[in-house]
């Protein structure tokens, strides 16, 4: 098994802490003045999605905790399980709600989104960075009104919510960033 030393961290690397699974979020090398250089890191759990700060050794050595990202298309949902077919088996897979991030309100029927398990468990479900979605209800859009940063309300057909420019209207298909939730573009 691939060690990794806390010298070598970067975000989004995965590692073993304690037996669970953990992803870096931040990290810092500090050298001070006086005494030992450290790396100060921000880590989530993948699993529980616990976050917690801690400073390591930078020689200090952790396992590689392999994360497996397959391809899914998310099919359906009943009640709390969620539906993803596996594009080479068709195999059906159902996944728990608690593995959704707040980011899946984007994601419609038949949108392929990345499946993350460890050892078999999956414990997130990452939707495509931009989907394109249509809007069922905002306030009518203004021509030629083009204020810049004026935003309105808009409810997606996903039943999501965001701010759009205020010359966006009903029915209008938009391109939207599912990792900050923002507006991109008409599609």
């Amino acid at each position: 098994m691939a060690m990794i030393s806390a010298g070598e961290f970067r975000n989004g690397l995965t590692f073993e802490l304690d037996g669970s699974p953990v992803q870096v979020i931040e990290f810092q090398h500090v050298k001070p003045g006086k005494g030992a250089a450290f790396v100060r890191t921000k880590y989530k759990n993948v699993i529980t999605g616990a976050v917690t700060e801690t400073s390591f050794n930078p020689s200090a050595k952790f396992p590689e905790a392999y994360v497996e990202r397959k391809e899914m298309q998310y099919l359906y949902n009943d009640e709390d399980l969620y539906y993803f077919m596996d594009m080479e088996t068709y195999e059906q897979t159902p996944i728990s709600a608690t593995a959704l991030s707040d980011n899946f309100k984007f994601v419609k029927e038949n949108m392929v989104c990345r499946i993350l398990s460890y050892q078999g468990k999956v414990f997130g479900v990452e939707p495509p960075n931009f989907v394109e979605l249509q809007i069922v209800d905002t306030d009518p859009g203004f021509k030629g009104d083009t204020a810049t940063n004026a935003t309105k309300p808009a409810t997606l057909e996903t039943g999501a919510q965001i701010k759009v420019p205020l010359f966006i209207d009903n029915g209008e298909t938009i391109r939207i960033d599912t990792r900050t939730g923002e507006y991109m573009s008409r599609a």
